[in-house]
């Protein structure tokens, strides 16, 4: 970089950081890419070498048994897996993105029972937002959380997930209260082996072909009451917390901003703007 503009420069630990996942890129993952994209396959080694070298969810806190890193070191690490294969850069990314509701919203039960497998490496995390008509409009979401006692009851489906069927985790948003609109939305950690839950066939899809994408279904998908499962708890007493649907909502604005020409932000459908409709 240049003298010029310092302020924007890395510190001497970020560069190191940097240079560090460039060599195990290198080394590790960049044999690897062309085959888990010719064949859809998961990078398994990308993995297998990112958890070695801790590098798979470097965001988690030190106190859940992560390396703590700063939002720039995460970056950098996402960034340089990326260049050498765009499919295993989704680890460290989507971990993060299915684990900052939890860390932002989440109650100390619930952190303590899923950020450490995450941590370890056993255990990967997804966000499951978008549905086939919300995305762009999260709002809109049709996913239903029906209180069932001291249980919660899941119907609905979601679309386009990013490692589905591998992650273990995942954190859907669904309506808990229709007549609320956007704040009667809550988040809620599904596993993979929740009664209820399946998964969709891959999507065949363009490019990052190694990183799977698919369908989730909620069929009276019931999360027991034995474990910590709500990331915002919307009783009565509870509404200083923080709107995990709202902060998940923001993560995955940029890359759901548009699907398809057929999807709608509010009261129309993505194509029918034009430049500076929105002034």
């Amino acid at each position: 970089m240049s003298l010029d503009f310092t302020a924007y420069a890395l510190s001497e630990e970020h560069e190191a950081l940097r240079e560090s996942v460039r060599r195990l890129a290198d080394d590790k993952i960049a044999p690897h890419a062309a085959r888990v994209d010719e064949l859809s396959e998961f990078p398994q080694e990308a993995h297998d070498a990112l958890v070695k070298a801790d590098l798979h969810a470097v965001h988690i806190p030190e106190d859940y048994g992560g390396a703590g890193a700063d939002a720039l070191a995460t970056a950098i690490v996402i960034e340089e897996v990326a260049r050498a294969c765009a499919s295993s850069s989704l680890i460290p990314a989507v971990n993060k993105l299915g684990t900052v509701p939890l860390l932002l919203a989440g109650s100390p039960e619930l952190k303590e029972r899923y950020l450490p497998p995450v941590a370890r490496g056993e255990a990967m995390f997804s966000c499951a937002l978008s549905e086939p008509e919300a995305g762009s409009d999260a709002a809109a979401i049709r996913t239903r959380a029906v209180r069932d006692g001291n249980t919660f009851v899941l119907n609905g489906t979601k679309r386009w997930i990013t490692n589905a069927g591998v992650s273990r985790y995942y954190t859907v948003i669904a309506v808990t209260d229709p007549r609320a609109g956007p704040g009667g939305i809550s988040a809620f950690v599904v596993e993979k082996d929740d009664p209820g839950f399946s998964f969709g066939a891959l999507e065949h899809k363009l490019g990052i072909k190694g990183s799977p994408t698919r369908e989730l279904y909620f069929d009276n998908c019931v999360i027991p009451a034995a474990r910590p499962h709500q990331v915002h708890d919307r009783r009565p007493g509870a509404r200083h917390r923080p709107g995990s649907a709202r902060l998940c909502r923001r993560l995955c604005a940029g890359t759901q901003a548009v699907r398809q020409g057929d999807r709608r932000v509010p009261g129309r459908p993505v194509h029918a703007g034009r430049h500076g409709d929105e002034a």
